[in-house]
């Protein structure tokens, strides 16, 4: 029991305090607005986009701004948006105190934000280890809303944002490292192209961008699903070189050690959350879902439990697609490479019985933007 005096040691309240629990870091970036909004109100929304450097794209990843999100599932080449790329040539924050000047552009995402009534805009980048990590966005409904108090305090934050989430993402992305190093010891490339996992990956963006409206996926979810398709073999570690390497048929005792793939993943998956100390975040379980069930199919057909229809994980039947498409497209010791039409029309054939038909639609119809991940992501002649 505390005396008096000693309560007094205690009567004040960290306003962050809730940033010390385990939460997905889109509450915690609407928790933090909150808080901001306690002192400057005008603050209506606060966002955060990423850059990916190996295709020079930045993406949507968190807002703060509910329904009211005028960007939703967005991505553009860094190249392709000028207004941004100054920022960063300038290497300080950028403060537009009336976006209406932006309002005849052409780029998307100026015009929408200005459409969805933003009238002031603050941009602030962030980098972790000087390498450029992406954008965190304040906005105000209302003009001229951001004074030089009120800019201080957003710096603050802008930065405090940015180390929640690079400090999620370094966590995921050391892991990924590691498996990496993990698969190259394991002679990786005999069973994948030096490329698949790239191009899969962000097949498997493609698919669940298209599908995010219908299945109230958000960017975040999104974005987990990029960073974890990759991977969905990683079980193959365990796969003796004698059945993976085969060149020929497998026996049928061989492919029932090479469908342990998927246990065995899912067991890896578990040890290295649990050692990165990765456990208790949101996207745990898809991460586990994609490593278990991507080789199940809608009827039933499929291992290692035979589940059906929707009960099939959402992510792995993305994941399905994506992956059976790049296999189809490659070139592999057993097969010549498929033209993206042939390949799509098998993708067709097997909708609605194997894959799910609105992730093999939504792959199919955005055809021009899989040649250009096909383009920039090519094997090499090793590959």
């Amino acid at each position: 029991m505390l005396s008096k005096f000693d309560a007094n040691f205690f009567r004040h309240q960290d306003v962050l305090e809730a940033l010390n629990h385990s939460s997905p870091l889109g509450e915690k970036l609407r928790y933090l607005h909150g808080v901001l909004r306690q002192r400057f109100s005008f603050v209506d929304r606060i966002a955060v986009a990423l850059y990916e450097p190996a295709a020079d794209l930045l993406q949507t990843f968190i807002h703060s701004s509910g329904d009211a999100n005028p960007l939703p599932h967005y991505q553009a080449p860094l190249a392709e948006v000028p207004t941004l790329g100054q920022i960063l040539e300038e290497c300080r924050p950028r403060l537009v105190e009336d976006l209406s000047i932006f309002s005849e552009t052409e780029r998307e995402h100026s015009r929408k934000i200005v459409q969805q009534g933003y009238a002031t805009s603050y941009t602030l980048p962030f980098y972790n280890e000087d390498a450029f990590g992406g954008f965190v966005f304040f906005n105000s409904y209302t003009r001229h809303a951001f004074t030089d108090e009120s800019l201080h305090f957003l710096d603050i934050y802008g930065h405090l944002v940015a180390l929640l989430v690079v400090n999620e993402l370094a966590s995921i992305h050391t892991m990924l490292a590691a498996l990496k190093i993990a698969r190259r010891f394991t002679n990786e490339r005999d069973f994948e192209t030096g490329m698949h996992l790239d191009r899969m990956s962000r097949y498997s963006r493609l698919i669940a961008q298209a599908l995010a409206e219908r299945h109230h996926l958000s960017d975040e979810y999104v974005e987990h699903l990029f960073l974890f398709a990759p991977l969905h073999d990683i079980g193959k570690i365990g796969i003796p070189d004698s059945i993976l390497l085969k060149p020929g048929k497998l026996t049928p005792d061989e492919f029932e050690v090479m469908k342990s793939h998927v246990t065995k993943g899912r067991q890896i998956i578990d040890d290295l959350l649990k050692n990165f100390g990765l456990e208790g975040i949101r996207y745990a379980d898809m991460l586990r879902y994609i490593a278990l069930h991507h080789h199940e199919a809608l009827d039933g057909s499929g291992y290692p439990e035979g589940l059906r229809g929707q009960s099939i994980p959402l992510e792995a039947r993305i994941v399905a697609v994506a992956d059976i498409f790049d296999a189809l497209t490659s070139r592999r010791p057993y097969k010549e490479i498929w033209s993206n039409d042939q390949a799509f029309a098998c993708l067709r054939g097997l909708a609605g019985k194997i894959l799910d038909a609105d992730c093999v639609h939504a792959l199919v119809e955005r055809s021009e933007e899989v040649a250009a991940i096909q383009a920039h992501f090519r094997d090499d002649i090793y590959g």
